[in-house]
């Protein structure tokens, strides 16, 4: 649905040349929810706004749906963007005019009847839960609200793809949410395809399937939300991950942290699992059969898109054959270990 290859953005000014985008290459499929997350200044608005040319690319491809929206001309780029449907951070509505009214509006500027635009409308701010809204101005609704509608006129021309730029950022915890499951029913009602960009892992974990985490005009990781709680590989996918599950290890520990192993230290493992390993008793089973002492420092477990994700950190004390033995065990099941230092013995 979605190919983006090897797209550079490159802003130049009097005094120097910024690379906001730097060989983005990544694909999105039909009906997919994807999140796209970075820190401020990573180049995730500038990403986004590549997919319909608001922002045209230095070098590189962008194909939707079959078009590759950088080789055709203006009237076809005008024509090719109905098809994509945007909303923003601070939603963009006119205050003069009713929710109805700014539904309406690009039907009205394509010059479409007044049953027509009705006939579209109507069935919007039902589907956005807006009809007891619809003679209501911006300057009555809640934040939820106002985003609410800047959805249903995004969805007016009948568009095959949605862009999230920053949608949620603007709002509480709970509108959040009520805001992203409204995402969720669209894509699956209308098999809508979203791309979303946040600083928040939150919103990635709560509605996506696949992500890609940008780091200075870089994607540095991608793949699906699962993996990439479970075994996160960049450093910056690993501090989004630790946010969200609130694991951190106790600075006592950390201060008290080798790089190296020693005759007098034992390791401290991250251990991650997923799925029906999430419901086997494998840590159990390596105290025993291994004749281990595990003490559980921190541990974490929910559940990702109806599948049970757990995070664990460890210290493990026994045998060096007999830890090592045990992490092969571990990982041949399923479960991703990642050692983060080691720790001294206590006397």
């Amino acid at each position: 649905m979605i190919s983006l290859k090897d797209v550079e953005r490159v802003y130049k000014t009097s005094n120097a040349t910024v690379h906001a985008l730097k060989g983005i290459t990544l694909n999105v499929k039909q009906g997919e929810i994807f999140g796209i997350i970075g820190r401020s200044g990573a180049g995730k608005s500038t990403l986004i706004r590549c997919i319909n040319l608001l922002e045209r690319p230095t070098r590189g491809s962008v194909i939707v749906d079959h078009c590759n929206l950088t080789t055709i001309n203006k009237e076809a780029l005008r024509h090719a963007r109905r098809n994509i449907g945007m909303i923003f951070q601070h939603f963009n509505l006119l205050n003069s005019r009713t929710v109805y009214q700014n539904v309406a509006l690009p039907l009205e500027l394509m010059g479409l009847s007044k049953k027509e635009i009705s006939s579209t409308v109507h069935p919007l701010l039902e589907l956005t839960g807006l009809t007891e809204k619809a003679n209501e101005y911006p300057y009555h609704l809640s934040g939820g609200q106002k985003q609410r509608v800047a959805i249903a006129r995004a969805l007016v021309n009948k568009p095959k793809i949605l862009l999230c730029d920053e949608a949620t950022s603007s709002l509480d915890p709970k509108t959040t949410h009520s805001i992203l499951q409204l995402l969720r029913d669209i894509n699956e009602k209308l098999n809508l395809t979203i791309v979303l960009i946040t600083h928040e892992m939150e919103v990635i974990k709560s509605i996506c399937t696949e992500v890609a985490v940008l780091h200075q005009g870089e994607i540095v990781e991608q793949g699906s939300v699962l993996a990439l709680f479970a075994d996160p590989k960049s450093d910056i996918a690993k501090e989004f991950v630790k946010a969200a599950t609130r694991l951190e290890m106790p600075i006592a520990l950390r201060r008290r942290m080798r790089p190296q192993p020693t005759s007098t230290t034992h390791p401290v493992l991250r251990i991650s699992f997923m799925g029906q390993s999430a419901q086997e008793p494998f840590i159990a089973y390596v105290i025993q059969h291994y004749e281990l002492t595990v003490n559980i420092i921190q541990a974490h477990l929910e559940t990702i898109r109806d599948e049970a994700i757990g995070i664990m950190i460890v210290e493990v004390m026994g045998s060096a054959d007999n830890i090592q033995n045990a992490i092969a065990f571990l990982e041949s099941k399923g479960l991703h270990i990642e050692v983060l230092g080691h720790a001294p013995r206590s006397t």
